[in-house]
């Protein structure tokens, strides 16, 4: 079930790795740093980095939002013995997926033509946002 392409996985032998911390001061929510790191200083413009933070920011937030529709969903499950997710997805999956493309998208039209990757932050637990600057083979 590898949605991500062929750009998402690396060796990561010679690549140097760059991350980006989870932000806890606003609680346990899904939010990483804005704080530019100096290793990505010859690399990459600020504004560019910065947008990538924030869009991914607003879509974890996005994704632990409470609404109606995820109230019902959690009924809908409870009253299902959660079968409902065999033929469902979840708001918080969609909205994984949309994080998903969304990196997939900026690596294919930024980051990788400037020699770097960026990696899902699914693939590591939603702890950091990784960034490989790389004389990498894709695999």
């Amino acid at each position: 079930m590898d949605e991500m392409g062929p750009t998402a996985r690396a060796t990561t032998a010679g690549c140097a790795k760059v991350f980006i911390q989870r932000d806890y001061q606003d609680g346990t929510r899904v939010k990483f740093q804005t704080k530019f790191p100096p290793e990505l200083e010859d690399k990459i413009e600020r504004s560019t980095f910065e947008h990538l933070v924030t869009t991914l920011n607003s879509y974890y937030c996005e994704a632990e939002k409470i609404s109606g529709t995820t109230y019902f969903e959690g009924l809908l499950a409870c009253f299902t013995a959660y079968l409902v997710y065999i033929c469902m997805e979840t708001h918080y999956e969609k909205c994984l997926k949309r994080v998903t493309r969304f990196i997939q998208e900026q690596n294919e039209s930024i980051w990788i033509p400037r020699g770097l990757l960026v990696v899902d932050p699914i693939e590591r637990g939603l702890r950091v946002v990784s960034f490989y600057k790389y004389n990498c083979k894709f695999s």
